[in-house]
């Protein structure tokens, strides 16, 4: 450097320092906690009547989808969670989830019905079964062929805090149950 040429200076000559202040440890996110999803699976239909003894029986095996209209049965569905922290979060503060489990009549003679269940969810839990179990007679399935759906609903939290409205909404369809009266052998 000459002594004609000045030194350049660490101040800055632009004016004050930026309004904005950054740093390379900033967080920004419109989604914090994560989303909140769920999936239905495992929509099934089960009658509870073990083998017949020869020499009534017409298979070597029973089937779960043909059931008699006094015979015990089940229909249920798994709900799964995803394992977010706003997921975590609603699971702890009792999160409502309910399911109508819708039976579609085919033909004349089968009725539509819906049977329902719900629980409440609990914290460190993200996987649940919904099920309904009785027999056609007692939820009054007339004898004939039927669609099976199950509609979930997710919400309200049951938490002082929390708004009182639905999170989420979601179904799974096709299975099918076949029922004929009962009779004596």
């Amino acid at each position: 450097m000459t002594a004609t040429q000045i030194a350049p200076t660490a101040i800055s000559t632009n004016g004050a320092q930026p309004h904005k202040s950054l740093t390379d440890t900033e967080t920004y996110s419109k989604n914090v906690l994560g989303p909140v999803s769920f999936t239905l699976s495992n929509l099934n239909v089960r009658g509870y009547a073990g083998e017949p003894e020869p020499p009534v029986h017409v298979a070597p095996e029973q089937s779960q989808y043909i059931i008699a209209s006094n015979e015990q049965f089940e229909v249920s569905v798994d709900v799964e969670f995803n394992n977010s922290p706003l997921a975590q979060l609603m699971m702890c503060l009792g999160t409502k989830v309910s399911v109508c489990f819708s039976f579609e009549g085919i033909g004349a003679k089968a009725v539509e019905l819906d049977l329902s269940d719900a629980i409440v969810t609990e914290k460190g839990r993200t996987q649940y079964t919904l099920k309904w179990v009785g027999t056609p007679d007692a939820a009054k399935l007339t004898p004939g062929f039927y669609a099976i759906a199950a509609v979930a609903t997710v919400g309200p939290v049951e938490h002082s805090c929390a708004p009182k409205c639905a999170f989420g909404f979601g179904y799974i369809a096709k299975v099918l149950l076949q029922i004929y009266s009962a009779f004596e052998c």
